[in-house]
């Protein structure tokens, strides 16, 4: 799964991006500081259960501090989109064709109203980030239509809706739409296609992009006094919303990996370990950086990344072991590695997910808790524990 980072010229997504992945990507208050996508690795936190087994854990894909699972995503930095982009302006098809990449896509919104529609700098908080919002999803909506209309003339002689349904998948399934999503979607539409206007064409892609690409708003620059209100508006819009401060994130993890604080990702509070390393200029930046903190909770960086993997893309963590009495793999690796998976997916395909050779070779799989015996169907919960018994060579070498 795939999370992309979306947001109009200057909004401060690489900085947020940078903060959650501690890459140096680009960042300028300069229209198009991004061109081409920035990759890289982020992470999101579950509470491990080392804690309720009572035991010490050696992660391998991932790390654990204090109890906190720290397990690797993929995030990308996608280039900023201006109006029309649908229409191809810019390097608008570029920049939706890598858009439509992404499983979910975090909007970085400039909430404090100080950045232009355009990407300028403004002198007074005068720009409504819920135009800003509203612009990227109606770009993504008319990009989706634009798409299916290609399609129109075979759409209107389809002689059922298993047809319509297969057009539709044919044609969508490079932007990364299911043909399930569409099949759902045309649930709700009683006129038939030949009949659709452009109108009808355009609502059917937004409500296919609410389900194939969900969308999590980041009111970044929460800081601002004049955030504050466009954060409430934006929350009464219904969109999901964390308000956050990707530099307050991104300062913050600089200092930890410096040794003037303490400080994990996603954590309400800091410690100072070095006072003495401290300039008066630093110092009110983490005053400033508290009060942030206190008032949401955190800097929202981390928050936005485990928002939209466990809510937006609905995943659970499970736990593949080898050893189910001693949750470990073969060489004692005692919870050796934490999956992030959707819910809903199954004992088989966990085991293609580790390794094909096991899913090809699956016999069943066991609750290392309970130790019962699990079938190729059974539904994965979250932090179930699991060993996969497969006739694979590869079963003690991929667990």
């Amino acid at each position: 799964m795939l999370a992309g980072l979306i947001g109009k010229p200057n909004a401060g997504k690489s900085t947020f991006f940078n903060a959650a992945t501690m890459l140096s990507a680009k960042t300028g208050n300069y229209p198009f500081t991004t061109v081409t996508p920035n990759i890289g690795v982020a992470w999101v936190t579950r509470r491990c259960v080392c804690r309720e087994l009572g035991v010490t854990d050696n992660p391998r894909n991932s790390r654990c501090e204090n109890g906190i699972r720290y397990v690797p995503v993929k995030l990308v930095d996608l280039p900023g989109l201006i109006r029309n982009a649908w229409r191809g302006e810019g390097l608008g098809n570029q920049f939706l064709d890598e858009v439509m990449k992404a499983d979910a896509l975090i909007h970085v919104v400039d909430a404090s109203g100080y950045t232009g529609p355009g990407g300028e700098v403004l002198s007074s908080p005068s720009n409504d980030p819920l135009n800003d919002i509203e612009f990227i999803e109606d770009e993504i909506d008319m990009w989706i239509a634009g798409t299916i209309r290609k399609d129109v003339s075979k759409i209107s002689k389809a002689a059922s809706a298993e047809e319509v349904n297969e057009i539709m998948a044919s044609r969508l399934s490079g932007l990364g739409i299911r043909a399930g999503t569409i099949k759902e979607v045309l649930k709700g539409y009683d006129v038939k296609l030949r009949e659709w206007n452009d109108d009808l064409l355009v609502d059917f892609a937004r409500k296919v992009r609410k389900m194939a690409k969900p969308i999590l708003v980041v009111a970044n620059k929460a800081d601002a006094i004049s955030a504050e209100e466009n954060i409430e508006r934006i929350r009464k819009s219904g969109r999901p919303v964390v308000p956050a401060s990707g530099e307050a994130e991104l300062l913050l993890k600089k200092a930890a990996e410096k040794g003037v604080i303490r400080y994990e990702a996603g954590q309400s509070s800091f410690e100072v370990t070095n006072p003495g390393l401290l300039t008066e200029q630093q110092r009110r930046a983490l005053d400033t950086i508290t009060s942030i903190i206190d008032k949401y909770g955190s800097t929202g960086v981390q928050r936005a990344i485990n928002e939209t993997y466990y809510e937006l893309l609905m995943s659970i963590g499970v736990y593949p072991v080898e050893d189910e009495n001693r949750f470990s793999d073969k060489k004692g690796n005692v919870l050796p590695d934490t999956f992030i998976v959707k819910k809903g997916t199954t004992a088989r395909e966990l085991a293609y997910i580790v390794h094909t050779d096991l899913g090809d070779g699956f016999l069943y799989a066991v609750d290392a808790r309970t130790k019962m015996k699990l079938g190729a169907d059974y539904e994965l919960k979250d932090d179930d524990i699991i060993k996969i018994v497969s006739t694979s060579r590869m079963a003690g070498k991929n667990k």
